[in-house]
């Protein structure tokens, strides 16, 4: 069987996520004192606003257990609110508090800064086209999964 393991496009997508995570989660936890989990689930708050747990599940394609630890920790830090969801009582709605927004603004200039240092190595097309790929790769996993 001829089969290379570094040109299998699941191998390279996660070995080079992993990677990119796992320069990321240095910087954000030295210093912010923040998981990766943690501050995903800061960002799609902080981006999109209020959310439920379950929705940012589907957000973060993280799963139940380590969103439920983020958002955990994240409110016992006192960076999440949590407010009753009045449609679904066994939900609650999350959103970035005071000081969880303070903390948000002091962050997405460090993930901004890293982002563009990690793609550095990239032409402002090849990030176009990188991204464009991607969310067609995305998006034929997606309907093979449906299927």
């Amino acid at each position: 069987m001829n089969f290379k393991l570094d040109d299998y496009l699941p191998y390279q997508l996660s070995t080079t996520s992993n990677v990119v995570s796992d320069v990321i989660a240095g910087e954000y936890k030295s210093l912010f004192g923040l998981k990766i989990p943690e501050w995903r689930v800061m960002s799609v708050l902080g981006t999109r606003g209020a959310s439920t747990q379950r929705h940012l599940v589907e957000a973060t394609l993280m799963d139940k257990v380590t969103v439920n630890r983020a958002v955990k920790t994240l409110v016992d830090r006192a960076l999440l609110d949590r407010s009753p969801n009045t449609a679904d009582g066994r939900s609650h709605h999350l959103l970035l508090s005071n000081t969880g927004r303070d903390l948000y603004g002091k962050i997405l200039p460090a993930a901004q800064a890293m982002d563009k240092k990690i793609m550095s190595v990239l032409s402002a097309e090849e990030k176009a086209e990188l991204s464009a790929m991607l969310a067609r790769i995305k998006e034929s996993a997606d309907t093979i999964a449906a299927e």
